[in-house]
Protein backbone atom coordinates (compact mmCIF):
# COMPACT_ATOMS: atom_id res chain seq x y z
CA UNK A 1 0.00 0.00 0.00
CA UNK A 2 3.17 2.45 0.72
CA UNK A 3 3.92 2.44 -2.94
CA UNK A 4 0.43 2.65 -4.35
CA UNK A 5 0.10 6.12 -2.26
CA UNK A 6 3.63 7.16 -3.10
CA UNK A 7 2.19 7.10 -6.55
CA UNK A 8 -1.26 8.83 -5.48
CA UNK A 9 -3.65 6.09 -5.83
CA UNK A 10 -6.68 7.68 -4.44
CA UNK A 11 -7.35 3.94 -3.37
CA UNK A 12 -4.39 3.67 -1.38
CA UNK A 13 -5.68 6.87 0.76
CA UNK A 14 -9.01 5.46 1.14
CA UNK A 15 -7.39 2.67 2.64
CA UNK A 16 -5.06 4.33 4.61
CA UNK A 17 -8.00 6.54 5.94
CA UNK A 18 -10.02 3.44 6.70
CA UNK A 19 -7.09 2.12 8.62
CA UNK A 20 -5.85 4.88 10.90
CA UNK A 21 -8.49 7.34 11.05
CA UNK A 22 -9.72 6.24 14.03
CA UNK A 23 -6.61 5.98 15.97
CA UNK A 24 -5.28 9.37 14.62
CA UNK A 25 -8.80 10.85 16.08
CA UNK A 26 -8.65 8.94 19.56
CA UNK A 27 -4.85 10.63 19.71
CA UNK A 28 -5.68 13.86 18.78
CA UNK A 29 -8.84 14.17 21.43
CA UNK A 30 -7.06 12.87 24.09
CA UNK A 31 -4.23 15.68 23.25
CA UNK A 32 -6.67 18.44 22.46
CA UNK A 33 -9.45 17.54 24.59
CA UNK A 34 -11.64 18.71 21.56
CA UNK A 35 -13.81 16.79 19.87
CA UNK A 36 -14.41 18.91 16.93
CA UNK A 37 -10.58 20.15 17.11
CA UNK A 38 -9.70 16.50 16.92
CA UNK A 39 -11.71 15.68 13.92
CA UNK A 40 -10.29 19.28 12.35
CA UNK A 41 -6.66 17.13 12.88
CA UNK A 42 -7.79 14.11 11.64
CA UNK A 43 -8.82 15.92 8.04
CA UNK A 44 -5.29 18.02 8.23
CA UNK A 45 -3.42 15.37 8.76
CA UNK A 46 -4.77 13.21 5.92
CA UNK A 47 -4.54 16.08 3.54
CA UNK A 48 -1.14 17.27 4.50
CA UNK A 49 -0.01 13.41 4.26
CA UNK A 50 -1.59 13.53 0.75
CA UNK A 51 0.32 16.52 -0.19
CA UNK A 52 3.68 15.28 0.97
CA UNK A 53 3.24 11.32 -0.14
CA UNK A 54 6.40 12.06 -2.34
CA UNK A 55 8.41 12.47 0.78
CA UNK A 56 7.67 9.32 1.93
CA UNK A 57 10.29 6.64 2.22
CA UNK A 58 9.70 3.62 -0.04
CA UNK A 59 10.70 1.03 2.39
CA UNK A 60 10.07 0.89 6.07
CA UNK A 61 7.27 -0.43 8.32
CA UNK A 62 3.37 0.64 8.67
CA UNK A 63 2.35 4.28 7.88
CA UNK A 64 1.18 4.92 11.46
CA UNK A 65 4.00 6.84 12.85
CA UNK A 66 4.44 8.81 10.20
CA UNK A 67 0.36 9.75 10.39
CA UNK A 68 1.05 10.48 13.70
CA UNK A 69 4.28 12.77 13.72
CA UNK A 70 2.09 14.80 10.99
CA UNK A 71 -0.79 14.66 13.01
CA UNK A 72 1.61 16.16 16.08
CA UNK A 73 2.90 18.59 13.83
CA UNK A 74 -0.72 19.38 12.74
CA UNK A 75 -1.45 19.68 16.78
CA UNK A 76 1.62 21.89 16.80
CA UNK A 77 0.91 24.82 14.19
CA UNK A 78 -2.63 24.83 15.51
CA UNK A 79 -1.58 25.46 19.32
CA UNK A 80 0.94 28.06 17.88
CA UNK A 81 -1.75 30.07 15.63
CA UNK A 82 -3.96 29.72 19.01
CA UNK A 83 -1.28 31.62 21.16
CA UNK A 84 -0.77 34.13 18.71
CA UNK A 85 -4.34 34.31 18.12
CA UNK A 86 -4.66 35.39 21.87
CA UNK A 87 -1.59 37.49 22.01
CA UNK A 88 -2.93 39.30 19.20
CA UNK A 89 -6.58 39.73 20.96
CA UNK A 90 -4.92 40.41 24.52
CA UNK A 91 -3.26 43.69 22.81
CA UNK A 92 -6.54 44.50 21.45
CA UNK A 93 -7.73 47.48 24.01
CA UNK A 94 -11.29 46.26 25.46
CA UNK A 95 -14.37 47.99 23.82
CA UNK A 96 -17.10 47.44 26.62
CA UNK A 97 -19.99 46.36 25.14
CA UNK A 98 -21.37 47.56 21.65
CA UNK A 99 -23.90 49.62 22.27
CA UNK A 100 -27.27 49.66 20.90
CA UNK A 101 -28.04 52.18 18.51
CA UNK A 102 -31.75 51.14 17.10
CA UNK A 103 -33.07 53.85 19.86
CA UNK A 104 -30.74 56.64 18.19
CA UNK A 105 -31.78 55.32 14.82
CA UNK A 106 -35.53 55.85 15.86
CA UNK A 107 -34.89 59.30 17.34
CA UNK A 108 -33.70 59.99 14.25
CA UNK A 109 -36.22 59.14 12.08
CA UNK A 110 -38.83 60.71 14.34
CA UNK A 111 -36.47 64.08 14.47
CA UNK A 112 -36.03 63.84 10.59
CA UNK A 113 -39.85 63.31 10.76
CA UNK A 114 -40.60 66.97 13.12
CA UNK A 115 -38.65 68.82 11.11
CA UNK A 116 -39.50 67.46 8.01
CA UNK A 117 -42.87 68.80 9.45
CA UNK A 118 -41.80 71.71 11.05
CA UNK A 119 -40.24 73.07 7.59
CA UNK A 120 -44.10 72.03 5.52
CA UNK A 121 -45.91 74.07 8.42
CA UNK A 122 -43.15 76.96 8.22
CA UNK A 123 -43.67 77.43 4.43
CA UNK A 124 -47.51 77.92 5.24
CA UNK A 125 -46.86 80.84 7.42
CA UNK A 126 -47.45 84.10 6.53
CA UNK A 127 -44.40 85.80 5.34
CA UNK A 128 -43.95 88.61 7.89
CA UNK A 129 -44.28 85.59 10.34
CA UNK A 130 -42.00 83.20 9.04
CA UNK A 131 -39.14 86.05 9.13
CA UNK A 132 -39.98 87.02 12.81
CA UNK A 133 -39.79 83.42 13.97
CA UNK A 134 -36.50 82.40 11.82
CA UNK A 135 -34.63 85.73 12.92
CA UNK A 136 -35.84 85.42 16.14
CA UNK A 137 -35.79 81.46 17.33
CA UNK A 138 -33.37 79.91 14.31
CA UNK A 139 -31.24 83.06 14.14
CA UNK A 140 -30.95 83.97 17.82
CA UNK A 141 -31.86 87.60 17.57
CA UNK A 142 -33.52 89.32 20.51
CA UNK A 143 -36.93 91.24 19.88
CA UNK A 144 -34.89 94.44 19.62
CA UNK A 145 -32.20 93.43 16.92
CA UNK A 146 -35.53 91.31 14.98
CA UNK A 147 -37.38 94.65 14.84
CA UNK A 148 -34.41 96.51 13.95
CA UNK A 149 -33.37 93.85 11.30
CA UNK A 150 -37.08 93.82 10.24
CA UNK A 151 -37.72 97.80 10.50
CA UNK A 152 -40.67 97.39 12.56
CA UNK A 153 -42.10 97.92 16.53
CA UNK A 154 -40.86 95.49 19.20
CA UNK A 155 -44.37 95.29 19.91
CA UNK A 156 -45.18 93.75 16.46
CA UNK A 157 -41.79 91.44 16.65
CA UNK A 158 -43.67 90.00 19.91
CA UNK A 159 -47.25 89.86 17.90
CA UNK A 160 -46.12 88.30 14.52
CA UNK A 161 -43.60 85.75 17.01
CA UNK A 162 -46.70 84.93 19.31
CA UNK A 163 -48.67 84.05 15.87
CA UNK A 164 -45.92 82.71 14.45
CA UNK A 165 -45.43 79.96 17.47
CA UNK A 166 -49.16 78.83 17.91
CA UNK A 167 -49.63 78.65 14.22
CA UNK A 168 -46.56 76.43 13.76
CA UNK A 169 -47.73 74.17 16.74
CA UNK A 170 -51.47 73.58 14.63
CA UNK A 171 -49.61 73.19 11.42
CA UNK A 172 -46.90 70.83 12.17
CA UNK A 173 -49.41 68.85 14.41
CA UNK A 174 -51.69 68.41 11.08
CA UNK A 175 -48.26 67.85 9.24
CA UNK A 176 -47.62 64.84 11.66
CA UNK A 177 -51.06 63.69 11.44
CA UNK A 178 -51.24 63.26 8.21
CA UNK A 179 -47.74 62.06 7.41
CA UNK A 180 -48.70 58.97 9.79
CA UNK A 181 -51.73 58.48 7.77
CA UNK A 182 -49.31 58.23 4.63
CA UNK A 183 -48.58 54.88 3.25
CA UNK A 184 -45.18 54.35 3.05
CA UNK A 185 -43.71 54.73 -0.57
CA UNK A 186 -42.84 51.90 -2.90
CA UNK A 187 -38.95 50.91 -2.72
Amino acid sequence: MRNRFRRGDPDALGELYDEHARVLYRYALRVTGDWAEAEDVVSATFLEAWRGRGKLRPEGDGLRPWLLGIATNVMRRNARSRRRREVALARVPERGSVPDFADDLVTHLADAEHLRAAHAALARLRRRDREVFTLVVWAGLDYAAAAEALGVPVGTVRSRLSRARTRLRELTAREMRSATARPAAAP
